[in-house]
């Protein structure tokens, strides 16, 4: 997994940020390169068991004997995961279920960015299901495992695109294919237009989830689970490739030139999953402009806390997947 941008923050992150994570079980969603592989190998070399959850495809089971390769003693278990079919997620749960009586932490890191408007088999917008709701749903059916053990974390993943306009109703609804279309190749390659307003709804959205969530931990009591927020600034991964290649991006821009390793980039997810200072609600990531730098413990905007917001996510979620019993 060789990547030609110096890696800077890493080793400092592993070393004063992170704690044994042995006999811990730590799932996480999208590993099959950047930074949920490096998360995945980091956490595996601190002595937990990782879940690894992907689509089915050559690239996951690569990955898998990339990470088998790279550290021989990591205990990995693959397991089939669809972001874009809740039905997949659901089947995914279940064997986790079957094979584990607690989870500890749970990474919720795989994501897609400026695809075209098009709807999942659930109807849902494509980029909306895969980095929003079926995260939502896949916390939903591991609660149970997570309130079992002594100290749970949810990691959730955000992005600078969750800076924008407050979060909308309809992106959360049955209208994927009819949100606004494909935008033009001046909008795409300048991170405007439809398909970055998308996205910026699922980034918003995640950070949302977050911050609901502990507000209705808090509502029950329940100080055994802390969920997290973290951004990998501007990291060169898979995500930009992607984009690019059904015309999302440029995949040439000059702008790449800000951006960080795919190890920095896990930096944020890595600490906020094993820093043993961290507490409910801490949001981790490059400060300043945000493209790239180590991950500081970071304020929430207004934004990411407003009320509207948190209802709106929460709400259309529900909606979408069922009641999330806390």
């Amino acid at each position: 997994m060789a990547n030609p941008i110096k890696t800077l923050h890493l080793e400092k992150v592993l070393k004063n940020h992170t704690q044994d994570m042995t006999g811990k079980v730590v799932v996480i969603t999208g590993t099959t390169s950047g930074t949920g592989y490096v998360c995945a190998r980091e956490v595996a070399k601190k002595g937990a068991t990782v879940v690894l959850l992907n689509r089915k495809s050559e690239r996951a089971d690569k990955a898998v004997k990339e990470l088998k390769k790279e550290f021989p003693e990591g205990k990995f278990d693959p397991i089939t995961c669809d972001l874009q079919s809740f039905e997949s997620v659901r089947n995914a749960s279940k064997s986790i279920k079957a094979k584990y009586e607690v989870v500890d932490v749970l990474v919720n890191n795989a994501g897609v960015m400026a695809l075209r408007d098009q709807a999942t088999p659930d109807g849902y917008d494509v980029q909306m299901q895969t980095n929003a709701i079926s995260h939502f749903l896949l916390t939903k059916e591991l609660f149970p495992l997570l309130k079992k053990s002594d100290e749970a974390r949810i990691v959730n993943h955000s992005s600078m695109a969750r800076l924008g306009p407050p979060l909308a109703s309809e992106y959360f609804e049955k209208k994927g294919g009819n949100l606004g279309g494909d935008g033009t190749e001046e909008e795409n390659f300048s991170f405007k237009g439809p398909r970055w307003r998308r996205y910026h709804q699922t980034k918003l959205a995640n950070a949302a989830f977050t911050y609901g969530l502990k507000n209705k931990l808090e509502a029950a009591n329940i100080s055994t689970i802390i969920p997290l927020l973290a951004h990998p600034g501007l990291a060169k991964t898979q995500l930009q490739v992607t984009s690019a290649a059904v015309g999302g991006m440029d995949g040439q821009s000059q702008f790449m030139n800000m951006a960080q390793s795919a190890e920095d980039g896990a930096t944020g997810i890595i600490r906020a999953a094993m820093d043993p200072r961290a507490k409910s609600g801490d949001f981790y990531g490059p400060a300043g402009q945000g493209w790239n730098g180590f991950p500081e413990q970071l304020t929430p905007e207004d934004l990411l806390l407003d009320e509207s917001n948190l209802k709106i996510n929460w709400e259309g979620c529900e909606k979408a997947v069922g009641t999330f019993e806390i």
